[in-house]
């Protein structure tokens, strides 16, 4: 008979859950590793949600407004632009598409916004707009992959993953990294590379979770009360610490070893995260949470502030949908009916909390969509030559827009951004320098922006 030792031995010795190798999970420094200690200059945001609008919001209907399609309708990129549009697939140069919404200027900076976006707008001075994103990955997966990771193969490290890597976790009873994958049509798959720790310990991988079902898997069992499962999972950690001795190094079992605490912990935290009776009628009607079609993103998004309360470093809402081949005009004003006005309540519930100064927003998809016409409904193809995102919170000096692109928003004029300076930038918030970032694969010092990357310091004022 095997004697297995105490509760209070397994944290003693560190064979147990609470052992040095959980709290590596937990702090900013894994001295087995030699994982970064916390940020390396003054940070301006502790934390980032990330709004990733799969599929490819169109530039030119929503932040950067081009007069010069309306001129030019129907007829064909001019000569003077086409030479500057990249020989990519899909970049098509007949039949250009003048916007079918109205442009105005809002909030003090008067700044251009679409009426897509009601809600959003009241918010223009909050928001630093960067119109002038280029990568040449015209294809959602690839180009998704570019967005969230810095390549298209997606074998590299998510952006979530590298800021959890360097700055730790700030909460023993959530995960550091959470992902919500939103399929408003199903048309566009998620890349599992965007939440992924490629070469990184899985540890530092996001965890996915349903706005609606919550965290999967996390149930006590059944016939389990917490006392039986903690002493279950402790001669379960025993062995996997045993056979982990024997193995030496091994990032995938100590990574298995704290997912089974985790889960634990999450079977006390996770029922109270997501239940949202104790939010007022004021804050569920500001994320449009009793009515459709905001019921599913304003759940989200509140969720999303919740966990950032929670301490949780990194949240991302993936909401897919975007692709607009057919029908641009039906296209956006649907997916803008469904976001725009959880966005803006997400934005403003953060500042009425005092939290929207340390967290960093960010709202973008892979790429945008062409100023011409594809086929004969009205549709925009792919274009990742020229598209626009923002940042918000987190230090961000609103109500600026950086960069430009051609009188027709195809390629880029003016202050281009790659997703590495893009990725730099979101670093740059949390204090963290991408080239110090570094972790050792294949005797290679790797950092996130493996293509070089500088971040755009202007965001910050």
């Amino acid at each position: 008979m095997i004697d297995f030792p105490s509760r209070r031995q397994f944290l003693h010795t560190g064979l147990g859950a609470g052992s040095v190798a959980l709290q590596s999970l937990l702090a900013a420094e894994n001295p087995a590793t030699g994982d970064p200690a916390g940020p390396h200059v003054r940070p301006t945001a502790k934390r980032v949600i990330f709004l990733f609008m799969s599929g490819g919001p169109s530039q030119v209907d929503t932040f950067d407004p081009k007069p010069d399609l309306a001129k030019l309708a129907g007829k064909d990129v001019p000569e003077s632009l086409a030479k500057h549009v990249p020989k990519i697939k899909r970049a098509g140069l007949k039949h250009l598409l003048p916007t079918p919404w109205k442009f105005a200027q809002h909030g003090q900076s008067g700044m251009p916004i679409s009426e897509l976006m009601p809600h959003t707008a009241k918010l223009a001075d909050e928001l630093c707009v960067i119109r002038s994103m280029e990568h040449r990955n015209p294809v959602h997966g690839p180009g998704e992959c570019v967005a969230l990771t810095g390549t298209a193969a997606g074998d590299r490290p998510s952006i979530g993953s590298w800021s959890v890597y360097g700055l730790g976790s700030e909460t023993e009873n959530l995960p550091a990294f959470i992902t919500m994958n939103l399929h408003s049509d199903g048309m566009q798959f998620p890349q599992a590379a965007g939440w992924g720790a490629g070469f990184l310990p899985p540890r530092f991988q996001g965890t996915v979770v349903d706005p609606v079902k919550g965290i999967q898997n996390v149930a006590v069992p059944k016939g389990f009360d917490n006392p039986r499962r903690r002493s279950q999972l402790d001669t379960i950690d025993f062995f996997n610490r045993r056979h982990l001795e024997k193995l030496g190094a091994h990032s995938e079992l100590e990574a298995r070893i704290q997912s089974y605490e985790m889960a634990f912990r999450l079977q006390t935290a996770a029922p109270e995260l997501f239940d949202l009776d104790g939010e007022s009628k004021a804050t569920r009607d500001l994320y449009g949470m009793e009515t459709s079609p905001n019921k599913i993103a304003g759940r989200g998004c509140l969720l999303a502030r919740r966990m950032i309360e929670r301490g949780v470093r990194f949240v991302q809402i993936r909401i897919g949908g975007w692709d607009a081949h057919g029908n641009i005009k039906g296209n956006h004003e649907r997916m803008f009916g469904i976001t725009d006005k959880p966005v803006a309540a997400l934005l403003t519930d953060l500042k009425q909390r005092g939290l929207l100064d340390s967290t960093l927003v960010v709202w973008g998809g892979e790429f945008g969509r062409t100023p011409t016409m594809e086929g004969t409904g009205g549709g925009r193809d792919h274009s990742p030559a020229g598209y626009t995102v923002w940042l918000a919170g987190g230090g961000v000096k609103g109500g600026q827009v950086i960069g430009e692109t051609d009188p027709i928003g195809y390629v880029v004029t003016k202050r281009p951004v790659s997703p590495h300076d893009f990725h730099a930038t979101i670093l740059h918030a949390l204090g963290l320098k991408a080239e110090s970032l570094t972790w050792n694969h294949h005797g290679r010092d790797e950092v996130p922006t493996v293509f070089g990357g500088a971040p755009v310091t202007e965001v910050f004022g």
